[in-house]
């Protein structure tokens, strides 16, 4: 399965590892209004936005019928577990959560 990642200047990095996932996070402390999140995105369309402040985002821009979710205040290490699932393809498990709509 494939899937990159963005880092917060809008840098590519292709098929992260996860300590490769780890530095892109640590570069939302530069994160500002023009820059302001890193994503992960599957090849399935699934993509998952993650803001300095603990925001993600979940969503397929690809599908119109299903609205973005989000969750608050989420910890650096459930994203990474989010982004592992992500990276891994495991969509249902994520899809699961309780994302607000």
């Amino acid at each position: 399965m494939s899937y990159f990642m963005y880092d917060v200047m809008g840098v590519t990095v292709d098929e992260p590892d996860p300590a490769m996932m780890e530095r892109v996070l640590d570069g939302l402390a530069d994160a500002d209004d023009e820059h302001p999140d890193v994503s992960l995105s599957h090849e399935s369309g699934w993509c998952l936005s993650v803001f300095n402040s603990g925001l993600l985002i979940w969503e397929n821009p690809d599908d119109d019928a299903l609205s973005p979710g989000e969750m608050r205040d989420v910890t650096r290490a459930e994203t990474l577990r989010l982004l592992g699932l992500l990276a891994a393809g495991d969509i249902e498990s994520i899809k699961t959560l309780p994302w607000l709509r």
